[in-house]
């Protein structure tokens, strides 16, 4: 069965307008060779017309309202729409052929997530699917998706399906697509990231919004999308534009210490690279540039001289570590992330000073 978008009617079958040609012929005893005759057509384009074989062009149209006098506009429509349906038709059997593609991605967690609507057959689930991708058939997705898939091939403790990291970037991409932005503005970004450590310490619902807001000032669309399975995605960017970045974030380790800090890694991509890198952030950062980001932002959240003088005192009691935090205006789960970081605090210590952070779907 055919099904297209809510509230758009698609008939289930179209005859081809030669039938009704067909109709008309028989109700008027006009037989074929005499139309031929009057419209100074061949007799095998009128034959062909009559099977379906052959179009009714506008020409041809304009002849038949002469002849017949039935509106030119009558048989444009019912050819528009008798060629539309059987490219439908054509286009499902297609839908039907790549489904085992489709079974490649998490759909049930995108269904959840609301990026794709529910299906009620498989040619239903791959129409979604390349909406979602905006491409028009799988063999698209894969000529065009391949320079990411590309870049996903780095070196990781976990390799990711590139199918679920593909949908998991591409719902960053749409949304960044449908902000409102400015042009990029460098001296404009580094005074953003200044102001955007005051919102370290704030609460989900009030730090993810405004950091979607005032970045998009600078020309920079911030992007919260869940993690999808096996995607193993904590972080990317990429340029869609010359002027237009994006920073996208998973909240992979449901962490604030992991969030913030993955954010200004992302952060320093866009300071200190290329524009024409996707820069993807999974299990472990390697690569040159990938230490940079990481020294820039370790460096960003606490500064190396505050932190040196911190770590020599060789204590680092839970009081310690707050009041530590709260000089710089940071949460300490984020000074609890450096000190295990660099092994200076055992991974097992002080996890009761990270915020929990978890992503709440909305109906």
């Amino acid at each position: 069965m055919i099904k297209r978008i809510a509230n758009e009617y698609v008939p289930t079958d179209v005859s081809a307008p030669g039938e009704t040609l067909r109709e008309i012929l028989t109700e008027r005893s006009i037989s074929q060779t005499d139309l031929a005759g009057r419209m100074g057509r061949p007799q095998k384009t009128i034959s062909e017309i009559m099977n379906g074989k052959a179009a009714i062009t506008p020409e041809t149209a304009l002849e038949l309202e002469l002849v017949l006098s039935i509106p030119a506009e009558f048989w444009i429509a019912r050819e528009r729409d008798y060629r539309t349906y059987r490219a439908r038709h054509d286009q499902e059997e297609c839908f039907a052929k790549d489904a085992r593609w489709a079974r490649r991605f998490p759909t049930k967690k995108m269904i959840e997530y609301r990026w794709i609507p529910q299906h009620a057959d498989k040619s239903s689930l791959v129409r979604n699917l390349l909406e979602f991708f905006g491409v028009a058939s799988s063999q698209q997705w894969e000529q065009v998706f391949s320079d990411h898939q590309i870049a996903f091939r780095k070196p990781a403790a976990f390799k990711p399906d590139l199918c679920a990291l593909s949908a998991w970037l591409r719902e960053g991409i749409s949304s960044a697509e449908k902000a409102k932005m400015k042009p990029f503005d460098r001296a404009t970004f580094i005074s953003t990231l200044n102001s955007s450590r005051k919102l370290i310490t704030s609460d989900p619902e009030v730090f993810a919004p405004a950091l979607t807001d005032i970045f998009a000032e600078a020309g920079v669309a911030v992007a919260f999308v869940p993690e999808l399975p096996k995607s193993r995605a904590s972080g990317a960017t990429m340029w869609l534009s010359p002027d237009r970045a994006l920073i996208q974030l998973s909240l992979r380790y449901k962490a604030d210490d992991h969030l913030w800090f993955t954010f200004y890694h992302e952060a320093a991509h866009v300071l200190l690279h290329n524009k024409k890198s996707i820069f993807l952030e999974t299990d472990k950062h390697l690569g040159e540039q990938e230490e940079e980001a990481n020294e820039w932002a370790a460096g960003f959240l606490i500064p190396p001289r505050d932190y040196k003088r911190f770590i020599s005192q060789g204590s680092y009691t839970k009081a310690e570590i707050r009041a530590f935090a709260a000089k710089l205006e940071l949460s300490p789960g984020i000074v609890v992330g450096r000190l295990q970081h660099d092994k200076v605090l055992d991974f097992a210590h002080c996890n009761d000073l990270k915020r929990k952070l978890v992503w709440v779907v909305k109906n």
